[in-house]
């Protein structure tokens, strides 16, 4: 595309860019949308794994039908994610300045790791065991009955729930970056920032003593985290200061 004599792109050449990344973006997320519903079945029994044989039904007539339709777009919407977040990243990187790009890459590749991780922990740890305290009350006359949508939304919303609160490490030391925290502050405020992990395990998981425990000791270690990655920052801002 044609560049200013600064080597900057014209506002025009931005927008034809935008809408080609987004096209491309769309596309991806259609075709990867239209592969999943085309292969609901296997998708929906890794879903279904943790019932371990709970038949899930529906109650009316198109519910099983939008629910499949639902499950697809939230499959291709991952399925076609590395390429979304490269059209977004290539969009956005010329404009940036070396230390920016670095800066720009950790922070998306802190973001996958750290949210892959929570949606690990939570599909072989976290929700076996609070499917299992919720299957604790099918007793007598009480059967278990999950509609397919009450399920699948059940089920990513935690999922999602847990892969974000992962992200602590990530928005401490964001915050740590601004100056508006620091190591000595997160070490003083140590014991009330674990009672305020404990209540947040309490409200993801059941009331549950030996889940929550599931929940409170990674997020425990994640806060730990969190201070390891603001002291590297402040060392690193330290050491630039004196070479100034």
């Amino acid at each position: 595309m044609a560049k200013n004599s600064d080597g900057s792109m014209p506002i025009l050449e931005h927008f034809v860019e935008l809408r080609l990344r987004i096209a491309i973006s769309a596309g991806a997320f259609l075709v990867a949308a239209i592969f999943c519903f085309a292969n609901i079945e296997p998708i929906r029994g890794l879903l279904t794994i943790p019932l371990e044989g709970l038949k899930l039904i529906y109650l009316s007539p198109p519910e099983a039908f939008v629910a499949n339709l639902r499950l697809a777009f939230i499959s291709g919407l991952i399925l076609s994610s590395p390429v979304i977040i490269y059209e977004i990243s290539a969009f956005i990187f010329p404009g940036l300045t070396g230390g920016e790009k670095k800066f720009y890459v950790g922070v998306i590749l802190g973001i996958l790791i750290l949210f892959s991780a929570g949606v690990f922990f939570a599909y072989y740890i976290a929700y076996p065991f609070t499917l299992f305290f919720f299957l604790r009350f099918a007793a007598g006359e009480l059967e278990p009955r999950f509609t397919v949508s009450e399920y699948i939304s059940f089920i990513f919303s935690f999922h999602m729930a847990i892969g974000l609160v992962f992200q602590l490490p990530l928005f401490t030391w964001a915050l740590g970056k601004m100056g508006l925290i620091s190591t000595q502050f997160l070490r003083k405020h140590r014991k009330v920032a674990v009672l305020i992990l404990l209540l947040l395990s309490a409200v993801i998981t059941p009331p549950d003593i030996i889940s929550q425990l599931i929940l409170i000791i990674p997020l425990t270690l994640l806060y730990e985290l969190g201070i390891l990655m603001v002291l590297i920052s402040e060392r690193k801002r330290n050491k630039e200061r004196e070479n100034l």
